[in-house]
């Protein structure tokens, strides 16, 4: 087993799935199978990305590039994704007394549903990605499954559905940028994703409602003063969701109609407004104006900053300084003699 294999790999399933109950974020410790009652990784390999670090509730990512390989008999305890990357390769599978055979392209998607058991060989090398879904994602994505104790997915080899595909490519460009807004913009593709696979893929297909007009003016007040007041914490779409009383497919909706951003990209711009007000203040320093904003480190800091603002934090903090003094030399000297 490779040096980086995660701790996860000596416990249960039971007790990877397992949560406090006063946090309603379910982490999903990676793409974990479950193979003669012991659970171990997808891989016995690195992946070359993973939101291990992220941590997004719900789902776990991991991506791999590896030889023609064989993955034997095992049990999948999540819902499952698989999407390759890059590569051309046959495959065969075998599952439920069936063999398959099929050849893989770019694009190509598995969609299995948790307590699948199968059984691959992989004729070739390909660059892959492998996806974990715990259940709680899609009865929670969304108002018409929070009452339902389990959504059952439909099996689906050698699929090909270019919005699953988009959604998986987005949440791994979210990793490799350092996730800017912390977790909320990859727990926000993922529910987008939870939503998606109910509507198309659930064995009884679910339609959320259209809901227009935006956040009640109250609940858009309270999300608003939560965002200001944990700029400094992690912030995550199921905080805001409960702050707001809805689900997060609909809070997501309704709060993108009433700020005209989506719930990350507008935490993301407060950050950068807070980090501003920082650099303004010649008595805090460039690290602290970063890390006071909720920017993970200085160097992420520094390279958000350079992104969104197109100069460095410590050019913007000259320029400050220099408008500062400028604006201080404009002013009237008054004669305080006599006062």
């Amino acid at each position: 087993m490779c040096a980086c294999a995660r701790d996860e790999v000596l416990q249960s399933p039971a007790d990877t799935r397992r949560q406090s109950v006063a946090d309603s974020r379910l982490i999903v410790p990676g793409v974990n199978l479950v193979r003669r009652g012991r659970v171990e990784p997808f891989l016995d390999a690195c992946p070359t990305l993973s939101s291990v670090h992220a941590p997004w509730s719900g789902i776990a990512l991991e991506t791999y590039t590896a030889p023609a390989v064989s993955i034997h008999e095992h049990e999948h305890p999540e819902h499952f994704l698989h999407l390759v990357l890059s590569g051309t390769a046959k495959y065969e599978v075998n599952t439920k007394g069936r063999n398959l055979r099929f050849i893989s392209h770019p694009g190509t998607i598995f969609l299995l549903p948790r307590g699948s058991v199968d059984e691959v060989h992989w004729r070739g090398p390909i660059h892959h990605m492998a996806v974990a879904i715990h259940p709680s994602l899609l009865t929670e994505a969304m108002d018409e499954t929070a009452h339902e104790p389990d959504i059952e997915l439909m099996e689906h080899w050698n699929l090909t559905d270019g919005h699953i595909a988009a959604l998986l490519h987005e949440m791994a460009a979210d990793l490799v940028d350092g996730s800017p807004a912390g977790t909320l913009y990859g727990e926000s593709l993922a529910n987008a994703l939870a939503v998606y696979l109910l509507k198309r893929y659930a064995s009884r297909r679910f339609r959320p409602a259209a809901f227009k007009g935006g956040l009640p003016g109250y609940r858009l007040k309270l999300v608003l003063d939560y965002i200001a007041a944990s700029l400094e914490s992690n912030i995550n779409l199921s905080q805001l969701a409960a702050v707001a009383g809805m689900s997060a497919h609909y809070f997501s909706e309704l709060f993108k109609q009433s700020t005209g951003h989506p719930p990350h990209s507008y935490v993301l711009l407060q950050r950068m407004e807070r980090a501003k007000q920082g650099l303004r203040d010649p008595g805090r320093s460039i690290i602290d104006a970063g890390l006071e904003a909720g920017f993970q480190n200085p160097s992420h800091f520094a390279r958000m900053f350079r992104k969104l603002e197109g100069i460095s934090p410590s050019e913007f903090r000259a320029e400050a300084v220099l408008r500062q003094s400028l604006g201080d030399r404009s002013k009237p000297r008054v004669d305080r003699i006599g006062v």
